[in-house]
């Protein structure tokens, strides 16, 4: 069911993680099991599709701490939190903090398996983005100097005599290199090029 999928147990109560790891597993889920936030963060490869399951309550650095070191490093897996001892204002705290959900224990099975596999389409969703954005990033580094110039200019929604102007050089020249940059970039029109700049990451001016 997971196929390429890694679904990451992290709690510090080892029956609590292992009965869950053999659940899911039982499933087809393959599972990695971390005994500490600090565990899974030192073994966490952020490019395998996954999600991580964490115990809120635990010794050192805690699950909601977890949960704020992942957002701030940007980690792109789903996080689904699990508590013993959960209350109203926690769960408000954690799904402000990015958790996807928020179960209590004794956890419903099949309700968390669900929640999984959405955990799972999403970080799917998220890896094939962002293989997107990298290829795009890579298009970009691959235009020279001026046909940069030349693609912010299109992207601030300067017409090709406006850009030989301000650029000093002439029309053809424009021409020239927008049609390099339209090529490189893979774009079909002025609109499908400026959509994938900004999906690489340029900000419209």
């Amino acid at each position: 069911m997971s196929g390429d999928a890694i679904i990451h147990i992290v709690d510090d109560d080892r029956a609590a993680r292992e009965g869950l790891g053999f659940l899911l597993s039982s499933l087809g889920l393959e599972t990695r099991g971390h005994a500490s936030a600090a565990d899974l963060l030192g073994h966490l490869d952020e490019q395998v599709v996954g999600c991580i399951l964490a115990d809120v309550r635990m010794p050192g650095m805690t699950g909601l701490e977890l949960l704020d070191e992942l957002g701030r490093r940007d980690c792109p897996l789903p996080v689904i939190m699990i508590t013993g001892h959960g209350d109203v204002p926690m769960a408000v705290r954690a799904m402000r903090a990015g958790a996807m959900d928020f179960f209590q224990k004794p956890v419903n099975g099949m309700a968390l398996v669900e929640r999984i596999n959405e955990a799972l389409a999403l970080s799917r969703e998220r890896a094939a983005t962002g293989r997107e954005r990298a290829q795009l990033v890579s298009r970009v580094a691959s235009l020279t100097a001026r046909e940069a110039e030349v693609a912010r200019a299109v992207l601030a929604g300067r017409q090709n005599k406006q850009i030989a102007a301000d650029l000093g050089i002439s029309l053809k020249t424009v021409e020239n290199h927008r049609h390099n940059v339209m090529d490189k970039m893979g774009a079909g029109s002025a609109a499908d090029l400026v959509r994938l700049l900004v999906a690489a990451g340029w900000a419209e001016t």
